[in-house]
């Protein structure tokens, strides 16, 4: 199945950096999740709401530069947060990073600066993040619809 992006996500992309939104507008021909766009750019004001309430761990958030996007995945028309959607969005967002050649974080595999260039699948790379945190001690900070250019 195709799927296209809604007026609304792409409204989103606005103010984003062209290599992000191509690789969006490609992956959602990839993908086996449909998927919208819920936050391009950000201002500081947002952000520090975010980072107040958690949903955010920095200030210096590449969302307030045009470098990230966040990324909801869609079962019909209900928006779901269930994570193994995520993977399988997030590998058709590595397969997109790959064809446009640009490098991407994703941020559910924090350790790895360029998912483009993972030799697996997302779900390995997040697995492999979680359990090297747990190894260190440290609680992994999981953001699935989270996407960034690593510029």
């Amino acid at each position: 199945m195709t799927f296209k992006l809604s007026s609304r996500s792409e409204a989103k992309l606005e103010g984003l950096d062209p290599r992000l939104v191509a690789v969006v507008k490609s992956a959602i021909h990839k993908t086996k999740i449909d998927f919208g766009v819920i936050c391009g750019m950000r201002t500081f004001d947002e952000q520090k709401e975010l980072v107040a309430k958690g949903a955010s761990k920095t200030m210096k958030s590449k969302h307030l530069q045009g470098y990230a996007v966040d990324l909801m995945a869609y079962i019909g028309s209900r928006g779901s947060w269930e994570l193994n959607l995520y993977d399988d969005l997030a590998d058709a967002m590595a397969e997109a990073a790959r064809e446009v050649d640009v490098p991407l974080r994703w941020g559910a595999a924090w350790h790895i600066s360029n998912i483009a260039q993972f030799e697996g699948t997302m779900e390995d790379a997040m697995n492999e993040y979680i359990d090297t945190r747990r190894t260190q001690g440290r609680r992994p900070f999981i953001d699935g619809p989270h996407f960034e250019l690593m510029v």
